[in-house]
């Protein structure tokens, strides 16, 4: 259960090149006018139906009480609402059909909410799906806080399980943890992703 979750956000992602050694800029997103995030960058997930964690929030779309711009800030935020099954509401923004990224790297700036039941999370997922879905298609989380382990924020791997759909969620994930350091209010996190050829 997230309680409340708002996140300011700068991402980037830059075009390694192999032979040139340069970085380029090929997509930001500074967050400069107040409002609904901008949808030619961001697409929404809707739904209640948990996502694979048992999350109890309706993701809403377009709904400023859930995410908007402020300041220069993206605030990702989630309510309680009894008007909703589950009884809380907040969103989940992705790039989903607007932009991806092979390789490069990534650029996060971000403040996370502390306390038990918060779960917030900054992760890549493959733009098709070429081997049968989540997780098959692998998963790379950038960033997760886990609201009951307040001192640690995890970035991890997970790669193809060869059991059940429900087992995947706990010991048949693949995971190989990349860095856990303790949480502070504000946080550069960058991940560099490239080739191995």
């Amino acid at each position: 259960m997230k309680t409340f979750l708002a996140i300011p956000l700068l991402i980037f992602c830059l075009n390694l090149c192999s032979k040139a050694q340069e970085a380029r800029l090929v997509w930001s997103d500074e967050f400069k006018i107040d409002g609904l995030p901008d949808p030619e960058k961001w697409t929404y997930d809707v739904g209640d139906h948990g996502w694979g964690n048992d999350e109890l929030e309706y993701y809403s779309q377009n709904d400023l009480k859930n995410a908007r711009i402020e300041n220069g800030k993206l605030i990702i935020e989630a309510h309680a609402d009894a008007s909703h099954p589950k009884g809380y509401t907040s969103a989940r923004l992705l790039t989903r059909g607007k932009a991806a990224w092979q390789y490069g790297y990534i650029e996060v700036n971000a403040k996370l909410p502390q306390g038990r039941g918060t779960w917030p999370a900054i992760w890549m997922l493959s733009e098709e799906n070429l081997h049968g879905g989540w997780p098959k298609n692998g998963e790379i989380d950038i960033m997760e806080h886990v609201g009951y382990d307040p001192g640690k924020v995890h970035g991890t791997v997970i790669r193809k399980p060869s059991i059940t759909p429900r087992a995947h969620k706990k010991e048949a994930l693949d995971k190989s943890q990349i860095s856990t350091w303790s949480s502070i209010p504000m946080r550069l996190i960058g991940l560099k992703k490239k080739s191995t050829s």
